[in-house]
Formats: C-alpha cells, structure tokens, sequence
C-alpha cells in the first residue's frame, strides 16, 4: 500500500479538482501544506497575499469570472478569523468558494495551545458546509465534500480544517480522487417540473406588461442567451439587480438597467412600476431590489424563478414559481411560451416606452457627467471610464460611492461578469484584493478597481501584492475623505449631525508610487479623461487619486437620498 501525507492528500485533492490558482497567507500551522506545495508538482499557482481576509475577496472575484471553485487559505487563530468576511460575502452571494484553514494539533486540543479556538463553531453560520478533521484518513473526503457543497444546488461557501499533527500523518493514497465536474459552479444543472413551467407560462401570457428583474443567479448560470430569447418572445423589459448587471447588454433595446434603492433611477423605478407582472429570476427580491417592499408593489402578481427553494415565495406572494437551474428554467419557459404564441412574437411598444425612460436618464446623466465643478463629480469619473475601458475589461467596485454610481451609470455593452460588487454585506476593503482575483481568472483584460479613500485604508497592502505580481490592474479611488454613505445617511435621516465620519486626507498617489506603482493625483476635472487612458494604458498596475466630490453632496442614484 502506498501511502501519502495528509499535507499531500490536500494539495493532491486541489489538483484533482482542476484547481489553477489558491490565494492565501502563511502560518505556522500551515507549514506541512505549504512544503507539500513546495514539494510536489501539481501545476497550480499560490497566490502570496498580505491579508487572509484579501485572499478570501480574491478567491470570491476569482470564482465570479472564471465559474471555477475559488481557493482561499490561512492559518489557525487569527488567520481563521480574518478569513471569514470573503468566506460569508461568497457564501450569500452564491459563489463557489472553498476556504481551508490550518488549526492546531488533535492531541493539543483543551490544552491552552496558542490559536486554539473552534473552527468548526465559527464558520458554522457562515457557510453551506464545514468541518474540521479529526483522523488524517477524513482529509480526502472532507475536501471532496467541500468541493460538492460549494458546486452543487445552490453554490455556496465550504470549508476544511486541517490540524497540523494530521497533516503530517500518513494514509492510503488510493483515497485520493476526486469528481472533477466539482471543480466548477453549477456542476449539475436542476431542471424545473415540467407542470409549473405551464403553470408560469400561463401567467405570463396572461400579463400585458411583464418585466423581468435578473440577479446574479442569470450570470452564474450563463443563461443571457435564453434571458433575451424569452424577453423578445414576450417583448418585455428586462431589469437587473445590482449582482445580475451584464445579465443583458444595456444597449439592447429591452434593458432597462439596474433597478431599486442602490444604483436605480427614477426612470428605471418607472420601468418597474408600469409593469402589470414582475419575473424575478436568480435574485432573492430582498430590500435593495425592491426599495424594501415597495417596488413592485404587493398588488402586482409574480412569477419567481430560483435554484433554491427557500428564496421562492419568500418575500413576496406568488402566482408561479420555478425551481431549478435558471438556464434550463428559461429555456424551458420559453419553449412552453412559443408552443402556445405559435412561434409569433409579441409587440407591447416595450422598446419604444423604455428608450424614452433611458434618453431622460442618459440626458441627465450626461450634464453631470460634462461639469467643471470642484470637486471633481462623480459622473465626470463614470464617463472617463466608460470610454476608456477595453470591451474586455472589469470593473471591480466598492461599496460608497462607486457602487451606485457604477451600477447605475455604467453600461455594458455585452453579456456577462465585468462588473463585480459585494452586495451581499457590502464590506469596505473588497475591491482591490477582488480586483486581483479578477485579473487572474481573466489573463489579459483590464482590471478596474473603484474604490473610496476609506476602502483603500482597509486594503492598502495589497498594493504590494498587485506591483510583485505585474498585474494589469488599475486603481480609482474617489478622494473625499470620509466615509461618505455613512455621511450622506447621517444628513439625510439625521439632520446632517455628522458625528466620527471624517478623516484627514491622504495623498493615494503618492503611496501607490512608494508601493512601485505608476501612479496620478486629479484634481482638475480637464485632466480626468486624458489620465485614464494614460493609465489604462500602461504597461502595468497604476492608480488615479481623484479628488471627489462628497457623497453627501452629489447626486448619487440611490432612492432615499434622491429627491
């Protein structure tokens, strides 16, 4: 019999899996795995990064591109801890991810070693699967377990735990394999009961207006393609979340563009509103989509179409629902529709009516977004960008000021994930270490990362990271030097009392340049256009510090501060 390490068998598992790139920091408990890595050749890239909860942003962004299962790992204790903000920003957003942790040795538990803590209890509420092992012979199949969980159904967040002494134990090598369709989300696609598929057909038929409102389950399951066939079957306006933008093309006649209270519009709001049915599809219908209940109205009938059956009918009452892959839902949907429409295609005028709402978007938009006003506007960021930024690039951004903004004014003109954001609890500090994990999933393209000067602070030494590794990326962060939603909350709802929101400025530029990095500082809105392309164009990582206008001072499209 031979025999492997349990070090071995974990790095072997990765392998297994078809696993190209692990993004972690190192510890003491760490050490068998990291000289397993070392050691062995399995053709897959460690990812040396400053920060385990960077790694886990990495390995989520990472997992959002490449459909791949992303790898995250860090060491006991602290690094346990720190690793959990990826791993649950993953877990509620759908993503693929697997975490793994070192943890101190079986035969020192309850004896006071240093980083002692349970793994097993921590990362319980956090994720769809976890486990610590407890005998060196479990390591294969808790990794197996783990891929599965995060893969499979509803993707989702796993994690291992891997004591020191077992990693250095020996087990039988035969136990090592693996089921490499795990390897990548969705591995198995759920089709939907072929009698609520006439059931949702049915309703659809039988609204005048349907509109569909995509999130980012439409883009995990690469389901555009059956999105546009079915909202052209049906001539309906098709919306998306803040997740599911790039779900269709905003210069298809039919999109209407990112609705509810972060990234919406009057217009888009107005889009939802003359609906006389609204689909969701791939999205939970939670608060930031629907302005909290309020849009759609609860008088509006509604069809819900999601992998997972917890989230259909959760928040709203339901005519139909589907559960299953939103590819084959769609498809089959469609197919069902046009057996009864005969093939012929509805016109409802949907086409007219929404380019009407996009040009008085767009014309209001664009005034902002041509301002000379000090500080520079966001909008005059937005625009640079946009004509800026290849058809291949990515644009990473934060919570604050670059997420409604972007989501609301950016349009992306082909399908697919180039703009990638934390919705699910909007940590400060994504964007940049995401960035990262974006440009490695897409070799080649452009990486944007937008971000405030408070998100930076959170994730400066990442810097390091992106000039050591030569990466295409380029940094934006919008100068005002606050925390500026929490500022803009605090006039809006609490009669501009400003309280602990301030900061002193920081000159980003110059600390880009410090890190090696090529770096501008904007403050004259003439000179924005020509620094971006400057920067996009160099050959190698960059940074613009723009010095921006305060959140609390623009006009920013989110609903409870827009009059």
């Amino acid at each position: 019999m031979s025999t492997i390490t349990g070090a071995e068998a974990a790095v072997r598992m990765l392998q297994h899996h078809g696993v190209k790139h692990i993004f972690g920091l190192c510890g003491d408990t760490s050490l068998p795995f990291y000289d397993a890595l070392h050691r062995l050749d399995h053709g897959m890239e460690h990812i040396l990064t400053r920060d385990e909860r960077s790694a886990s942003y990495m390995a989520d962004a990472y997992a959002r591109v490449s459909g791949r299962v992303g790898i995250c790992e860090g060491p006991s204790g602290g690094g346990a801890t720190y690793i959990l903000p990826g791993v649950v920003e993953a877990n509620e957003s759908s993503v693929g991810l697997v975490s793994i942790t070192s943890d101190v040795p079986v035969t020192a538990r309850g004896r006071y070693p240093l980083t002692e803590l349970d793994q097993k209890a921590l990362f319980a509420p956090l994720t769809k699967w976890n486990a610590v092992a407890d005998h060196v012979g479990q390591i294969p199949h808790l990794l197996r377990t783990a891929f599965r969980a995060a893969s499979t159904g509803r993707p989702g967040a796993a994690h291992v735990g891997l004591p020191y002494d077992l990693q250095k134990q020996s087990l039988d090598a035969s136990e090592v394999w693996a089921q490499i369709e795990h390897g990548r989300f969705p591995a198995y696609r759920t089709a939907p009961a072929p009698d609520l598929v006439a059931a949702a057909a049915e309703a659809l038929i039988a609204a005048r207006r349907p509109l569909f409102v995509c999130g980012g389950g439409v883009l995990i399951s690469g389901a555009s393609a059956e999105l546009v066939a079915l909202a052209e079957l049906l001539d309906a306006p098709v919306a998306s979340t803040v997740s599911g933008h790039g779900a269709i093309a905003d210069s298809h006649p039919l999109a209407v563009g990112v609705v509810g209270a972060n990234g919406g519009t009057n217009e888009t709001r107005s889009a939802v509103e003359a609906a006389d049915m609204v689909v969701f599809i791939g999205c939970r219908a939670g608060s930031t989509t629907t302005e909290h209940g309020e849009v759609p109205g609860r008088d509006i009938p509604i069809v819900h179409i999601d992998i997972d059956p917890m989230v259909v009918g959760a928040n709203y009452r339901i005519e139909a629902g589907l559960v299953g892959d939103a590819r084959l839902c769609l498809a089959a949907l469609e197919a069902e529709i046009a057996r009864r429409l005969d093939g012929k295609a509805r016109h409802t005028g949907a086409a007219e009516r929404l380019a009407t709402l996009r040009r008085a978007k767009r014309e209001r938009f664009e005034r902002l977004a041509r301002s000379n006003d000090l500080p520079i506007r966001p909008e005059r960021v937005v625009a640079a960008l946009q004509a800026a930024l290849p058809r291949d690039g990515i644009l990473v951004a934060d919570p604050g000021t670059p997420c409604p903004y972007f989501s609301g004014y950016f349009d992306l003109d082909a399908t697919g994930r180039r703009f990638i954001t934390n919705r699910a609890h909007g940590a400060l500090g994504f964007s940049l270490p995401a960035a990262i994990g974006a440009s490695y999933a897409a070799p080649g393209s452009r990486i944007v990362a937008a971000m405030g000067d408070g998100s930076f602070g959170f994730a400066v030494g990442e810097i390091e990271t992106i000039v050591r590794k030569r990466l295409p990326i380029t940094l934006i962060v919008f100068s005002n030097a606050s925390y500026g939603w929490i500022k803009a909350s605090q006039k809006s709802g609490y009669g501009k009392r400003y309280f602990s929101v301030d900061f002193d400025r920081s000159d980003h530029a110059a600390i880009a340049q410090a890190f090696g990095m090529r770096a501008w500082r904007v403050a004259d809105p003439m000179d924005l256009g020509q620094t971006v392309r400057a920067a996009l164009l160099h050959d190698g990582p960059s940074l613009i510090d723009v010095m921006s206008q305060p959140l609390e001072e623009s006009a920013v499209p989110v609903s409870r501060w827009m009059g």
